[in-house]
């Protein structure tokens, strides 16, 4: 894979700078808002441009690539008699929603479109794509005074079983991950040292927060005393998790929500939970030279990686859930975090059904016969 150092550039309106002594760059599609730090130190004590202010508009490229939309968070100035040191660090677009409270609204049959026009772009986040097979609606959606933006943003999607995330360009994107994209890169680690493109590779796994079955209840009734009476509860929706019951391990959990309001909505919270369940129960750490991966491309989350790891007994495709790429004294590294594939957010783009042969072929006939 490609190991060349890749300067990166912030600019702030018309001015630029790209000459820094260390500097690191995350994206990780769980974090509402990723962030940056850049350092730089000089034996002067230069004057900072007018331009580089707390809360300033930027932008920072890879090598010509952008890597992440945002706003300047802080800004650190030490000069001592050996220099003077400057620190910045700030975040992608979406700090404001993660920051500010949103305006108090109420709604009915609120669409996610909804939510997006009266919450999110009046914080001036305009671009905006919604990413998904379909957007279903919730029958009631309520914002409480004091919440904030991402908060309510993270409300909606979740209850039509998407996710928000910010992309470099500075869209924000409701949606959900491609596992049908083809892999990026394989990261190879043998004992013999033969064909190793990884400095370090650790591997997780994890029991506690995994359950083999999570049944969800929902619009329950009540006991006289005001207690959860569990069988009168009008939905109920049971899924579980086939990789555990082979092992013959039994962890079910019971999960009470009266804001599912019909079986669909139900059905999406409980496969959302098992999930989340299951991503929790594994992680992969890679650190890897250089910040591109073997298409040239700079890696990203939502990529999905081949990893073959004699040490760890492992040898699948796995999703890249977050990096960061990074500039330190031993030169360009990116660290990448792997989830189990195709665990998470798993109703935004669900693949399509193929059509099984004999009905296809019953359906061409019919079409015949009507000509």
């Amino acid at each position: 894979m490609p190991t060349q150092v890749d300067s990166i550039r912030l600019t702030i309106g018309s001015h630029a700078h790209d000459n820094w002594d260390g500097w690191s760059v995350e994206s990780d599609l769980l974090t509402p808002a990723d962030a940056f730090e850049l350092e730089v130190f000089t034996p002067g004590g230069e004057s900072l441009p007018e331009a580089l202010q707390e809360g300033a508009p930027c932008s920072l490229t890879l090598d010509g690539e952008r890597v992440l939309t945002g706003v300047i968070d802080e800004i650190e100035e030490d000069i001592s008699r050996q220099g003077h040191a400057i620190r910045i660090t700030g975040r992608d677009r979406a700090a404001v929603l993660v920051d500010c409270s949103t305006p108090f609204v109420a709604l009915r049959e609120a669409s996610l479109t909804d939510i997006i026009d009266q919450v999110v772009k009046p914080l001036g986040i305009d671009k905006v794509e919604v990413r998904a097979a379909k957007a279903g609606t919730r029958r009631r959606v309520q914002i409480e005074p004091g919440q904030t933006a991402w908060e309510a943003l993270l409300q909606v999607a979740e209850a039509n079983g998407l996710w928000p995330w910010m992309e470099p360009d500075g869209r924000l994107v409701v949606g959900g991950p491609d596992y049908e994209a083809a892999p990026v890169a394989t990261l190879i680690m043998r004992r013999d040292g033969v064909g190793n493109n990884v400095q370090r590779l650790s591997v997780r796994r994890s029991m506690p927060g995994r359950y083999s079955q999570i049944t969800l209840l929902g619009q329950h009734g009540q006991y006289e005393d005001d207690g959860y009476d569990t069988s009168r509860a009008h939905l109920r929706s049971v899924v579980k998790d086939e990789t555990l019951a082979k092992r013959g391990i039994f962890r079910p959990r019971v999960i009470v929500d009266s804001a599912s309001e019909n079986q669909d909505m139900a059905t999406t919270h409980a496969r959302k939970l098992l999930a989340d369940s299951r991503l929790e129960g594994f992680e992969m750490r890679a650190v890897v030279h250089g910040h591109r991966n073997g298409k040239g491309q700079v890696w990203a989350p939502g990529q999905r990686i081949i990893v073959q790891s004699e040490p760890h007994k492992v040898d699948g495709t796995f999703f890249l859930m977050s990096r960061t790429l990074r500039l330190t004294r031993q030169g360009a590294i990116t660290e990448l975090r792997l989830r189990e594939d195709k665990t998470w957010v798993l109703d935004a783009n669900p693949p399509a059904k193929k059509k099984r042969k004999g009905a296809a072929d019953a359906a061409l006939m019919e079409y015949y016969n009507s000509l």
